[in-house]
């Protein structure tokens, strides 16, 4: 079996810290030795994550577009495709919610784990009609159509898709005609867990990046009629406008906070975490009942996937303030084991992708002994 099997991985691009950048960063803790090929890098978003890995990046790596990207999207397409592996790789790994994919694996078998099919393609009225004006993003329609049959066209070129959820692996179907074998993502053990020792549980949370798919709106709105405490962790293009929304001072907003550990003590801290938004998976909703903590979902998407009734949280049936002021009232007379809830995210464990990954990549290449599941070092201490 051979030892020296080369492996490169490729991301769409880093100027965010999101779900898919917690994937890349399980990937490269398979294949440490592996280069990042990806559009940009913002290296200070990451709190020195990928300081020791080796990155690569194109004629976009620019601190002007790494800080107003949405702007020059139409420039992704082609900047990707034109991404040269600068070594013959025996594997390509892309992760990809758009343009990775689309990368030239010059002869290596190429494996794309896919997030969601192009938002912008296939959504762009979703996507940014909140962060462009509606005319400029009805102007630039047949752009969005090129970028759709571009999407639908370079999906076609990886030796095999995987995909994060049941709803993503649906969408590829749809969109793209191919069949997407289902791995989740990890949630970082490391990181996300139960602090069962501490005391609080006076506030519920919502948490992530401040876009309008996330729905922080409707969060916000509910709690200002329900008059509970909230706590809303995170910055994005909309805070401004979330901020505004705020007429209660019984929801508090914390734009940044230093690390991972403090956001795993603020998730360990919340009665429950509020997530009204359709997801592609709900990395976040994962994270969540990992630390023990339940979740009051909206019921579509990822979070169907994640989510068991009345086990480690509930549903919102529709996405509307009314339905979601009645599941918090429901909540409010439930009483959920939160060791139980933590034990339901086994399913989304580091441990499980890496295995899963591992052995999916063994059915169609020669796996190195250094990669072999027994070897490889742990993903979680915890």
């Amino acid at each position: 079996m051979a030892t020296d099997m080369k492996v490169a991985l490729v991301h769409d691009y880093l100027n965010q810290f999101g779900g898919a950048e917690r994937v890349l960063f399980a990937l490269a803790d398979i294949f440490p030795e592996a280069p990042i090929y990806t559009l940009f890098y913002e290296p200070g978003v990451f709190n020195h994550r990928l300081e020791q890995k080796t990155i690569k990046t194109t004629f976009l790596d620019r601190p002007f577009i790494r800080r107003n990207h949405r702007l020059f999207i139409p420039l992704f397409a082609k900047a990707a495709e034109k991404i040269k592996l600068e070594e013959k790789y025996d594997l390509v790994l892309s992760d990809s919610a758009g343009f990775a994919k689309a990368i030239h694996p010059n002869g290596a078998l190429h494996v794309a784990y896919i997030h969601t099919p192009l938002r912008y393609a296939w959504e762009p009225d979703l996507y940014l009609d909140t962060l462009f004006p509606k005319p400029l993003v009805k102007a630039a329609s047949p752009i969005f159509s090129w970028l759709k049959r571009w999407d639908k066209k370079t999906a076609q070129k990886p030796d095999l898709l995987l995909a994060n959820s049941y709803h993503t692996s649906s969408r590829i179907q749809k969109f793209y005609g191919r069949e997407a074998k289902v791995i989740y993502p990890p949630v970082d053990n490391q990181v996300f867990y139960p602090e069962l020792s501490q005391k609080g549980n006076s506030y519920f949370l919502a948490f992530g990046r401040l876009i309008h798919y996330k729905r922080f709106d409707l969060t916000i709105n509910a709690f200002n009629k329900l008059g509970l405490p909230l706590k809303i962790v995170g910055s994005g293009p909309e805070e401004k406008e979330i901020r505004k929304m705020i007429k209660s001072d019984n929801i508090e907003m914390i734009p940044e906070i230093k690390d991972e550990d403090e956001l795993r003590k603020i998730i360990n801290g919340a009665r429950a975490v509020v997530f009204p938004q359709l997801e592609d998976f709900g990395l976040s909703a994962a994270e969540s009942i990992a630390c023990g903590t339940p979740v009051i979902a909206y019921a579509a998407g990822g979070a169907l996937e994640i989510i068991e009734e009345g086990v480690n949280g509930l549903f919102s049936r529709e996405q509307n303030e009314e339905s979601l002021i009645a599941a918090v009232n429901r909540f409010q007379k439930m009483a959920f084991d939160r060791k139980k809830v933590a034990q339901s995210a086994d399913l989304f464990s580091a441990e499980s992708f890496k295995t899963n990954l591992l052995e999916t990549l063994s059915t169609l290449t020669e796996i190195p002994k250094h990669y072999t599941l027994k070897s490889v070092p742990a993903l979680t201490s915890k």
